[in-house]
């Protein structure tokens, strides 16, 4: 026995890869994994929980704004549930490709519902910046 183990002499295991050889999965050698069993799937549960999370957000916004003095009328208030329903809508969506995309457009339009409502404003700030962080994610993950 030469201490070795069952690597045939090589000094590595069996299975790992060597210095002009791919790591098995089609990466470089060195290339960082991400540690996810899908990366694709967690990427995607990424955006459509942040996407939910704004849904619901937006829904229950509705009265404290109306309440605290916002002259938040049923126009403002259609606006309000139709980015709602987006949101939700592309949450589901998640598995198309353009959908990132489309989620960008969703933030910018609830930064343009700003002008309706100040509180609207900072909502569209606040899921920008966590859209934002969520986009870098997706780009530090999949690559």
């Amino acid at each position: 026995m030469t201490g070795q183990g069952d690597a045939g002499g090589s000094g590595r295991l069996p299975g790992t890869s060597g210095p002009d050889e791919t790591a098995g999965d089609g990466r470089p050698p060195g290339a960082r994994r991400s540690g996810l069993r899908d990366p694709q799937r967690a990427v995607r549960g990424l955006g459509a929980g942040t996407l939910a999370l704004e849904a619901l957000v937006l829904l229950l916004a509705i009265q404290p704004i109306r309440v605290v003095g916002g002259d938040l009328g049923g126009a403002a208030i259609g606006v309000v549930v139709a980015l709602a329903v987006a949101a939700v809508g592309l949450a589901g969506l998640m598995r198309r490709p353009w959908a990132w995309h489309a989620g960008t457009v969703l933030q910018g339009l609830l930064l343009l519902s700003g002008l309706l409502h100040w509180a609207l404003f900072v909502l569209g700030v606040i899921f920008a910046l966590v859209w934002a962080y969520a986009s870098h994610v997706r780009r530090v993950i999949l690559g």
